[in-house]
C-alpha cells in the first residue's frame, strides 16, 4: 500500500473569515488553490472548486501529479512552506490555500478548504454544497469515508496481515458501502435531493477505492465490494458531470499510487470496477453502471 508519511497532518488551519478583522478575509483574487488531482485531497478541493465555478475569482496552480522534490513534497511549494514556518522541517505536500498577498499559507486541511470556498466565495456562484444545518451528517458521512473506507481498504489489503485481521478490515469495509448504498435507496444524493460537500467527498473515496486500494485486494473481495450497484452507478452517474470528470486523472493516480505503493498487487488489479471517464471530461457514451463487468471476472476465475 502507499506509505503514509509521517508529517502528513495538516501543519497550517487558518481559516477565511467574513471580515478584515478574521486576518483572512473572503477578498476574490487575493487567494490562490495550489492542487494535483492526483491526490483525494487536492481531487475533494477541485470538484469543489469548478462546482461553486470560482475560476475568475480564485486561480488554480496545478502541480505534477508525483512529487518531486527528495523528502516527498513538491519543490514550487517549499518557499510558501518556509515563509509560513521558519525552517519548516517536513515536505511541502498539497493541497495548499495560499494568500498571494503575503505569501504565506492559509491552510492545507482539505475539509476547512471546503467548506471556506463554499461559505465564504460560493454562496452566490453555485450550489449550497454546505447547507445549513447539515455540518452534523457532513462529517458523520466524513469519518465514514475516512475510517470505514480508506482505512479499512488499507488494512483489508495490507501485505503480511493475518487473514482475520484482513477479514476484519473487509467486513468494515464493506459495511461502510452498504451504509452509503441504503442512503441512495430513495434519494439522488447523499443528503437528499441535492448534491453537497458529502457526495464530493464519497465520490472521491470511491475513485481512490477503485483506482489505488483495488490493487491490492483479491478477485473475492473485490467481487464483493462491487455488490452495491446503485452506489457505484451514483459514482458513475457524478463522473458524467463535467466538474467531476474535467479532475479525474487516471494515469495520474496510477503514477502517484506506484512511485509511493510498499505492498504487492493481488488478484482484484485486475477486476476493473467502473469505467470512469477519461481525463477532461470527455465522457464515455453509455453511461451504465460497469459493475456487470467486474462481476462477469470474478465469476470467471480471476482470482
Amino acid at each position: 500500500m502507499s506509505a503514509t508519511h509521517p508529517n502528513a497532518v495538516p501543519p497550517f488551519r487558518s481559516r477565511i473569515g467574513r471580515d478584515a478583522r478574521s486576518g483572512f478575509p473572503a477578498v476574490p483574487h487575493r487567494y490562490r488553490l495550489h492542487l494535483t488531482p492526483s491526490c483525494p485531497s487536492s481531487l475533494r478541493i477541485a470538484v469543489t472548486h469548478s462546482l461553486l465555478g470560482l475560476q475568475d475569482v480564485l486561480p488554480v496552480t496545478l502541480l505534477p501529479a508525483v512529487p518531486d522534490a527528495p523528502d516527498g513534497g513538491y519543490v514550487a511549494l517549499r518557499p510558501l512552506y518556509e515563509a509560513s514556518a521558519h525552517l519548516y522541517p517536513g515536505p511541502a505536500l498539497a493541497p495548499v490555500l495560499s494568500d498571494d498577498w503575503t505569501g504565506r499559507i492559509v491552510s492545507t486541511h482539505a475539509p476547512d478548504i471546503v467548506q471556506d470556498l463554499t461559505r465564504r466565495f460560493g454562496a452566490s456562484t453555485g450550489p449550497d454544497l454546505h447547507p445549513q444545518g447539515a455540518d452534523a451528517r457532513i462529517e458523520e458521512i466524513g469519518r465514514l469515508c475516512d475510517r470505514g473506507i480508506n482505512v479499512a481498504a488499507q488494512r483489508a489489503g495490507r501485505a503480511g496481515a493475518g487473514v482475520a485481521a484482513r477479514d476484519d478490515a473487509l467486513a468494515t469495509l464493506l459495511r461502510g458501502l452498504g451504509s452509503l448504498e441504503r442512503r441512495l435507496t430513495s434519494t439522488e444524493h447523499l443528503l437528499g435531493g441535492h448534491l453537497t460537500a458529502a457526495d464530493v467527498q464519497v465520490w472521491v473515496t470511491l475513485v481512490q477505492l477503485d483506482t489505488v486500494h483495488r490493487w491490492h485486494l483479491d478477485a473475492e473481495a473485490v467481487y464483493r465490494i462491487t455488490d452495491h450497484p446503485r452506489l457505484w452507478s451514483y459514482a458513475q452517474r457524478l463522473a458524467a458531470h463535467p466538474a467531476f470528470a474535467a479532475h479525474l486523472d487516471l494515469d495520474g493516480i496510477a503514477l502517484r499510487h506506484h512511485a509511493h505503493c510498499r505492498g504487492s498487487e493481488a488478484a482484484g488489479a485486475a477486476v476493473r470496477i467502473v469505467d470512469w471517464p477519461p481525463y477532461g471530461g470527455r465522457v464515455l457514451s453509455g453511461g451504465s453502471c460497469a459493475c456487470r463487468t467486474a462481476v462477469s471476472l470474478c465469476r470467471h476465475g480471476t482470482r
